[in-house]
């Protein structure tokens, strides 16, 4: 078989209901109810999203706040594994208020696959910005450190670079920053393949049970199938292809046996409209501005490099060494901006023996990546 799927006694097939609402899908967590706070956030367009404040129980007092950003398709819980000891439970016990914001990408909402499309340029503008107005809101004056994975890293360098988010207290990036890097291969299919699949689809979708053996998508469940280790199809287009791109977004045997079986929830579709601003970005070999004519976007600047003289906080990029998406990005990052920005005070961990998701997402990573990113707060606290 090219793929194993579960069968069920049934002759129907069991399809998951499509939601169309921007309803937020409940976190998976297991924190106290009690000290978890939905917040009611609009972006500055009036997108709904989601933001989530995580108390210590024993007030907020003087506790610095974290504000942590999913990467694209993935969302909030990617910080909350209740079935690991995860970042929201690190930083709960060095002293740290975390706050979750759900952009518009996140599968916690359902803009990826059935609402307006928007660009990376929405969510710097309109979604981050929002996010950190609401939390200072909350906060007063006590200090507001960011991390933000991936993508949501990326546009947060773009929103950082505009000016639109002064004043944090230090940045964390993981993955990617201001310089994306992708393996040949990879930005080859994403040019290519992504053309020919705009015209038919208009989303990958990555849970093969949600869409049945006879759909238009199970030619791409195949291919990614193909050389796969692991019999799972949602793992095959995610740790085998990453949606179809031939990258791979894990060191597979760093995920628990739980993790592994959540995947299909933690990481949702990834639109392909969305391809050609990721894909401008990737020939400038920095976060660009898609929107080069409509004045609404004029606050950001047309090449986020450029405009990095703008950071006026200390960030922290960190990396797997093994990361099959973003490569070497966050190196090369900084070997730039040390030549071009030289007073900017940014440095580089690397992570041995870590790809890309599981910096987040591995079982070990309490051990192995947050002492980093403690370091990094404690020293700016």
């Amino acid at each position: 078989m090219i793929f194993q799927t579960r069968t069920r006694k049934t002759n129907a097939p069991v399809l998951r209901r499509v939601r169309t609402t921007p309803a937020l899908r409940p976190l998976q967590h297991r924190l106290d109810p009690s000290a978890v706070e939905e917040i009611p956030l609009r972006a500055g367009d009036g997108v709904r999203l989601g933001l989530t404040r995580v108390g210590s129980g024993n007030g907020s007092g003087d506790r610095p706040a974290v504000l942590l950003l999913h990467g694209h398709t993935a969302s909030a819980d990617m910080f909350l594994l209740p079935e690991t000891r995860n970042l929201v439970d690190v930083l709960l016990d060095e002293g740290y208020e975390p706050w979750l914001l759900d952009w518009r990408g996140s599968c916690r909402l359902p803009y990826n696959s059935t609402g307006g499309r928007y660009t990376y340029d929405d969510v710097a503008l309109y979604d981050i910005p929002a996010a950190v107005a609401r939390v200072r809101e909350r906060i007063g004056d006590r200090p507001l450190f960011v991390v933000a994975h991936c993508i949501g890293s990326l546009c947060l360098s773009l929103s950082m670079t505009a000016g639109l988010v002064p004043g944090l207290a230090g940045v964390v990036s993981q993955g990617v920053f201001l310089t994306p890097k992708l393996a040949g291969r990879t930005s080859l299919r994403m040019s290519l393949a992504g053309e020919l699949l705009r015209s038919r689809i208009d989303h990958i979708p990555v849970d093969f049970r949600s869409v049945g053996l006879w759909s238009k998508y199970t030619p791409l469940f195949a291919l990614a199938s193909r050389k796969a280790d692991c019999p799972d199809p949602t793992c095959q287009i995610l740790h085998n292809s990453a949606w179809g791109t031939g990258a791979s977004l894990f060191v597979h045997e760093h995920l628990s046996e739980t993790t592994h079986g959540r995947l299909a929830d933690l990481l949702g579709p990834a639109p392909l409209w969305i391809l050609p601003h990721l894909r401008r970005i990737e020939l400038a070999r920095t976060v660009v501005r898609w929107h080069d004519t409509d004045h609404r976007y004029r606050a950001l600047p047309p090449n986020a490099l450029d405009a990095a003289g703008r950071i006026d906080t200390p960030v922290l990029l960190i990396s797997g060494s093994e990361n099959g998406l973003w490569l070497d990005s966050q190196k090369l990052c900084h070997q730039v901006l040390a030549r071009r920005q030289p007073r900017l005070d940014v440095r580089y961990t690397e992570i041995p023996g870590y790809g890309h998701l599981d910096t987040f997402l591995g079982r070990g990573a309490a051990l192995d990546v947050y002492g980093h990113i403690l370091d990094f707060l404690g020293e700016h606290r």
